[in-house]
């Protein structure tokens, strides 16, 4: 997956889609399959805001029964089902505890009828997949820190997780594999409109500083929070801030549900990593859109709520390792409560022709981006149906997932590489991970990991510059592998990096330089 905007000269395509989160990701992949000519755009890098910056779950959205939001539940459980299956190296399962203490706001009956219907919305699922209700002592010996006063049981239920970055970028990666340009840090300047239709868009290169028309029958708007720049109507939607914090490793294998003993929002505790992801809010935003803060109170209000239900930490802001924050674009609704704002997703079509995707979940962005290319081919007169549901991703293509990695973990031991760092490389790299032991194998030093307390090895870091798109270094250790957020890293410790990735990407000492400023600034 090389960039090259070259590729978009002296041609017309069918669908040009501006924003390269999980909605355009989704959008250019599936048109691409059907023998669309694509191209896709992102005026940052691939997942570079929201769709790197969420909770890191494929779910149904428990909490948004409290809204009776069904057929938003069955519609995103069924697309955690189908990613279960099609790709396991990118969503595997999740358990969740959800503990109940005398005081909670929603009692052992009311959440073991939710649960049910989370159940029976899923559909034939395993027993595996069912929810499991718990004794106070058995809860706590499955959750050990939680803090036992007053707890009188809990229940367990079935979801998934993931690498959003990494989600986005495999697909984006099919999207070039099927056909579909693709270029990152282009960003469309300007719709140009003939007879009050959209026909072309000027897009500038922020890489060369090269500027050209391209000509589209259909512009989509996939950009998320910046989506008011090409809408008429700039008033069509809202946004909601969420931050998270990276923290020291708590939990087991198994995540936790809870709710805010403040305001009775809920929350998550998560391994991801080796550590522990904790979040998110849910607060109104009207914000810079380029920055966004994350504030002391942001902070204070996860620390608090995290504190109070756990009793073998007591965590402060110096055991933050990282944190990041992400703007969810939601539909215009004039509930003041954010978390009360249905996540369900529009299309909307201005009168020029411009196709805006509006809110939405990454769990049910497939299927809402196939109703995308499904308007587009309408448009165009083309029958050619939506093929992204039950295929294989593009990284697992013809492979038996057991077999990959049973023959991979075989592999990394006789390289010298831990069982952990095996174990995400083949989650991160699907099949390609065959060429990751290429590099350990003709550089053994490769074989060793980048920080001891994290399961990311040098060859991984050295594949990915080579092959995933890198024009930056935060693209790199932020996206391509969470370093920048999942670690403290030094001063020194950063250079030496940059200098690694100076090699590969044949950049300068001025070059080298600014990217380790522009790092050290994020």
């Amino acid at each position: 997956m090389q960039r090259d905007f070259s590729q978009l000269l002296n041609q017309k395509f069918d669908m040009l889609v501006c924003g390269g989160g999980i909605y355009g990701a989704w959008t250019a992949y599936d048109a691409a399959l059907r023998g669309l000519k694509v191209a896709i755009v992102d005026k940052g890098d691939w997942a570079c805001a929201t769709s790197s910056a969420s909770s890191k779950l494929i779910h149904g959205g428990l909490r948004y029964l409290e809204t009776f939001d069904f057929k938003l539940v069955k519609k995103t459980l069924a697309e955690r089902h189908m990613l279960l299956q099609t790709a396991p190296h990118r969503v595997w399962p999740l358990r969740f505890g959800v503990p109940v203490y005398k005081k909670s706001r929603i009692g052992l009956f009311r959440l073991k009828c939710g649960l049910t219907l989370y159940d029976f919305l899923a559909g034939n699922v395993p027993i595996t997949q069912k929810h499991q209700h718990h004794s106070k002592a058995d809860f706590i010996r499955h959750f050990p820190y939680l803090d036992p006063n007053g707890l009188i049981g809990g229940f367990t239920y079935f979801d998934a997780q993931t690498d959003d970055a990494r989600f986005v970028l495999e697909l984006i990666d099919g999207a070039c594999s099927a056909g579909a340009v693709c270029i990152n840090y282009c960003e469309a300047t300007e719709l140009i409109e003939k007879n009050g239709k959209i026909s072309d868009a000027i897009l500038h290169d922020k890489i060369n500083d090269e500027t050209l028309i391209v000509e589209a029958s259909l512009v989509v708007d996939t950009t998320g929070r910046w989506s008011s720049l090409f809408q008429e109507d700039k008033e069509g939607y809202r946004l909601t801030k969420g931050i998270h914090l990276i923290m020291p490793k708590t939990l087991g294998d198994e995540a936790l549900l809870l709710t805010a003993k403040s305001d009775g929002r809920v929350f998550f505790i998560i391994p991801w990593y080796g550590l522990t992801l904790l979040g998110t809010t849910d607060t109104n935003y009207d914000g810079d859109i380029e920055n966004v803060p994350i504030t002391n109170e942001d902070i204070s209000y996860l620390l608090s709520e995290a504190n109070q239900v756990l009793k073998t930490v007591n965590w402060t802001e110096q055991d933050i390792i990282g944190k990041f924050a992400g703007l969810r674009v939601l539909q215009q609704s004039n509930n003041d409560n954010p978390s009360r704002i249905s996540r369900d997703w529009v299309l909307k079509i201005s009168q020029n022709g411009l196709l805006s995707s509006i809110g939405g979940k990454f769990t049910s962005a497939r299927e809402d981006a196939a109703v995308i290319v499904d308007t587009l081919c309408e448009h165009l007169e083309i029958h050619a149906a939506c093929q992204t549901f039950g295929k294989a991703f593009p990284w697992l293509s013809n492979i038996d997932y057991q077999a990959l990695l049973d023959i991979s973990l075989a592999k990394a031991q006789q390289l010298g590489i831990d069982k952990d760092s095996a174990l995400w490389l083949v989650k991160r790299h699907g099949n390609r991970i065959t060429k990751v032991f290429q590099l350990c194998a003709d550089n053994p030093d490769l074989a060793k990991r980048i920080k001891p307390e994290l399961p990311f090895i040098m060859a991984d870091l050295v594949f990915c510059a080579c092959h995933e798109m890198v024009m930056h270094l935060d693209d790199l250790l932020r996206r391509r592998i969470p370093l920048l957020i999942l670690a403290k890293i030094t001063s020194e410790e950063l250079e030496y990096l940059a200098h690694i990735t100076a090699k590969i990407l044949g950049w300068d000492a001025k070059k080298t330089n600014e990217e380790l400023n522009r790092c050290l600034q994020k």
